[in-house]
């Protein structure tokens, strides 16, 4: 899979962020292995507006580009690790549905056999 941007709106990315963020996305790289090389993940993380000290302003941008389909997930939470980990949880999913539905259209069997 090729990461081929990740963004910091509003706030620096530090090193650690980085690394969390690979570190996260680790198994949406094990669910993308059918789809090498065209696979394409665009990761933006960041503060919503610099001036709110409550609330959920943190956000997690993913968007995912496969054949055939592109799936995007986001999320806003009062901490930036866990957006990131709501976010990776929910592009997960759907690749995991999008996946199974492919499976699933193999399994079918075609008209002209019937």
């Amino acid at each position: 899979m090729n990461i081929a941007a990740i963004k910091g709106m509003n706030l620096d990315l530090t090193d650690a962020i980085k690394d969390y963020i690979n570190k996260r996305i680790s198994s949406i790289e094990k669910l993308c292995s059918g789809f090498e090389p065209s696979a394409s993940l665009e990761i933006e993380v960041g503060k919503d507006t610099e001036h709110h000290n409550k609330g959920a302003h943190f956000r997690c941008s993913m968007n995912l580009s496969i054949p055939g389909i592109k799936l995007h997930a986001n999320n806003h939470h009062e901490d930036l690790y866990a957006s990131i980990d709501a976010t990776q949880e929910d592009l997960r999913r759907q690749l995991k549905d999008h996946k199974e539905k492919l499976k699933d259209a193999k399994k079918q069997p075609r008209p002209d056999k019937m």
